[in-house]
């Protein structure tokens, strides 16, 4: 009886797991004939035209600037300093501001660091005594250096 039962359990299996043939052969159809349709399908060119635009500068801006008395710091040339200036950085740490400033005389600019009243140094990179200058500055030294100095800022100096 065991024997018997041991056959059909045999005979059961077999029969199960024969019978269950892959469907790789649909899916391989399917995808050929997807294949197929992707590379006989007619392919449009649209060309656009680009067309530049000239940034429009207002001629009075409403955005804020951040007031402060700076004074240039210890060892800095104050001649640079107008009343609107792009800050792209401010350190407590004097070798942080040190690094900052280098990198961007490596760039071309010449940054002065000016100092608060309450020590912090500012890493300047253009200073203009017209406000709409200096926000023109701020949004190209942002658009030059994406993702970096998103933070900038315009510092109007108080005297």
């Amino acid at each position: 009886m065991n024997k018997i039962c041991l056959f059909a359990a045999s005979a059961c299996m077999i029969l199960a797991f024969g019978s269950c043939k892959p469907k790789q052969s649909a899916y391989k159809a399917a995808y050929e004939q997807a294949k197929e349709k992707e590379t006989t399908a007619p392919v449009e060119v649209v060309e656009e035209e680009v067309v530049e635009v000239a940034p429009v500068r207002p001629t009075t801006t409403s955005e804020v600037t951040r007031q402060e008395k700076i004074k240039p710091a210890q060892g800095e040339d104050g001649n640079h300093l107008k009343r609107y200036s792009v800050v792209i950085g401010s350190f407590k740490n004097r070798t942080n501001a040190y690094s900052l400033k280098e990198r961007m005389q490596n760039e071309g600019y010449t940054p002065v660091l000016g100092e608060n009243e309450q020590g912090m140094l500012r890493v300047i990179v253009t200073s203009f005594d017209d406000k709409g200058d200096a926000y023109e500055s701020r949004n190209a030294i942002k658009r030059k250096y994406d993702p970096n100095f998103q933070d900038a800022w315009i510092l109007e100096r108080q005297y």
